[in-house]
């Protein structure tokens, strides 16, 4: 187990408090029930709503997200399943992975066992995975051409329809150079939807590992003044949707192939629908300002859904 050093915080905080001081439908929408209670506050990220549908529109972004997934046993092999049985009607391209990619060992068996054999059907059909990196990845999995990264420990993209960009984060040793990047690159950015993911949570009601408070400190001022609308994690082994933080949403998906069963705190202030019975990952799909997602149970069941409001720059 590789363990987290604690050197690089002081000088990145440090770092980061002068930066911030100084269509038709494709195939109809595929039908999901569930979404925000009543009485949601009027200015939260995510919408109330009793019926969510996956608009399944021609020419929005469609993706899907999975984390902590890759230790090859039965329950990844149960969710690949259902994510191929998923994408048969509802076609997505992209496949955004948490970090946690590969337990254990990482000889070129591993990969074929944890991640080229459950996902075959969808390299197969063309999708494209984009990691970032966890606490049990070794960092040359950066050079592994299935996950997109091209070598690079952080990086972003653009998506290829709407108007979307990724920022993938290497959060196990965030060190200063690292953070000025994802400055530059937030402020340099022009999209309207700006999504950022990396491994260990800002907010997390998970008993093992919780909120990374240090990394929020770090992080959070970056995303709120650069209008970021989203961010994903993993770490914690559950599903959890957290409730809108400074008008963010965050979502924990770190149950994909690893499960830590009753590990979040009931009544947790923080928790807006979370899971830790079984696995999870999540679908989504943005058209325009609306970006509707639905989390998906190892025997494909919709648990949670809801639509997210991208965020409007500060007038």
């Amino acid at each position: 187990m590789r363990l987290r050093r604690l050197s690089p915080w002081a000088p990145v905080c440090a770092l980061i408090a002068l930066v911030c001081c100084a269509g038709a439908d494709a195939a109809g929408p595929a039908i999901v029930v569930a979404g925000e209670p009543p009485g949601a506050p009027k200015d939260a990220a995510v919408a109330p709503a009793q019926e969510i549908q996956l608009p399944n529109k021609a020419n929005s972004l469609k993706f899907a997200v999975i984390g902590d997934n890759g230790n090859g046993e039965q329950r990844q092999y149960d969710v690949a399943k259902q994510m191929a049985a998923w994408r048969a009607r509802f076609a997505y391209e992209l496949v955004l992975m948490m970090g946690d990619n590969i337990y254990g060992s990482e000889r070129p068996q591993d990969f074929v066992q944890k991640f080229e054999e459950p996902y075959k059907p969808l390299l197969d059909a063309g999708v494209k995975f984009y990691a970032s990196l966890g606490n049990h990845d070794a960092r040359e999995q950066r050079y592994y051409k299935y996950y997109n990264m091209d070598g690079k420990l952080y990086y972003s993209f653009k998506a290829p329809k709407e108007d979307v960009r990724f920022f993938a984060l290497e959060s196990t040793y965030p060190e200063p150079q690292q953070i000025e990047w994802f400055r530059k690159e937030l402020e340099g950015s022009n999209e309207k939807w700006k999504i950022c993911f990396w491994h260990h949570p800002l907010y997390s009601s998970a008993r093992t590992h919780g909120s990374e408070t240090r990394l929020r400190a770090t992080l959070e001022p970056l995303l709120i003044k650069n209008n970021v609308s989203l961010v994903l994690n993993g770490h914690d082994h559950v599903y959890e949707r957290i409730k809108p933080q400074n008008g963010i949403a965050y979502f924990v998906v770190g149950s994909s192939g690893q499960l830590r069963e009753g590990d979040l705190r009931k009544g947790s202030p923080l928790t807006a629908k979370g899971l830790d019975t079984d696995n999870a990952f999540m679908l989504m799909e943005i058209d325009g300002d609306d970006l509707t997602f639905v989390a998906i149970d190892r025997q494909g069941k919709v648990f949670d859904s809801g639509v997210i409001k991208r965020r409007e720059p500060p007038k």
